[in-house]
């Protein structure tokens, strides 16, 4: 097993092990390594201390559980707050829109276009169409993704 040290695009650092050094470059590579603060999957790992076993007696008898804190994500009270308010906007949309999968582009795009009676919806698309909406004019917006969403 092999610990890092990683750090997100938005400077969160934080820890994790792997089997090998190949498996955190695979991992990264298909992005399933992500900050536990922020869920982004822009993370590059950082200079690490080198964990030498000492063998003086002298630092067993004076530090014999002698380790280096491993770093956790710890949020201010500002990113708890939006956090919850992230969440608490996730609720509402999906208790007070209707949930149309992957036909959102074409049913938002028809409201856009009065073709059909506007009303909320949520749903999947590809970035591809996201985008040839947003092109279009057509007003959309992602959910909010926590962490502890995905789990």
């Amino acid at each position: 097993m092999i610990r890092y040290a990683l750090i997100c695009e938005a400077g969160h650092g934080f820890e994790s092990w792997f089997r090998a050094s190949e498996d955190y470059d695979r991992q990264r590579k298909r992005k399933l390594v992500e900050c536990p603060v922020c869920g982004s999957d822009s993370v590059e790992k950082q200079i690490m201390r080198p964990s030498v076993a000492r063998t003086d007696k002298e630092w067993a008898r004076v530090a014999p559980a002698a380790t280096a804190p491993a770093p956790v994500a710890v949020m201010s009270p500002q990113e708890q707050e939006l956090r919850a308010k992230l969440k608490e906007l996730r609720e509402h949309v999906t208790r007070n829109a209707d949930y149309v999968g992957d036909q959102f582009p074409d049913l938002a795009r028809k409201m856009h276009y009065d073709e059909i009676e506007h009303r909320s919806i949520y749903g999947e698309a590809k970035p591809d169409d996201v985008k040839s909406l947003i092109d279009e004019g057509v007003e959309v917006h992602p959910l909010p993704v926590l962490p502890e969403d995905r789990n």
